[in-house]
Order: structure tokens, then sequence, then C-alpha cells
């Protein structure tokens, strides 16, 4: 096995544990995360729906990739 492949393998948790002491600490001010505006949301009277929250995807998904890149970019 590659040692390279351990490397990554231990940034991956590291972010994990990140992301889970941000979510424990910071969960009830996160709230309007999947609230934004552009979310589609259906609902119906019954109480039953469609919800896709796209513009919150965009946003998590730049985040990512600047983070992504930063790592690249200091450790490779």
């Amino acid at each position: 096995m590659n040692s390279t492949i351990g490397k990554y393998i231990l940034l991956i948790g590291i972010g994990l544990v990140l992301v889970g002491l941000v979510v424990y600490f910071l969960g009830d001010k996160l709230n309007w995360l999947g609230r934004l505006p552009g979310d589609i949301r259906i609902e119906n009277k019954n109480g039953g729906g469609f919800y896709f929250p796209i513009v919150t995807c965009i946003i998590v998904s730049v985040v990512l990739n600047l983070l992504i890149v930063l790592i690249r970019r200091f450790f490779g």
C-alpha cells in the first residue's frame, strides 16, 4: 500500500472530525443552511412535499473546492 493513500485517509478523517465539531458546537447557528433563497420547496396541504436545496448544494460545492485547492497548494 502506498504511503500517500494513508496521508489522504488521515486528511479525510481530520476533515470529518472538524466538520463534526462545527456541527456539534455551532449546529443551532447553522439552521439557515438549507433554507437559502433559491432552494426549491414544494409542499402539499397533507404535509408531504418535495425539497431540493440547489443553492445550498452550490455553496457547499464552492467551499469544498476552495478547501481542496488550498490543501493542494500548501501540502501538494
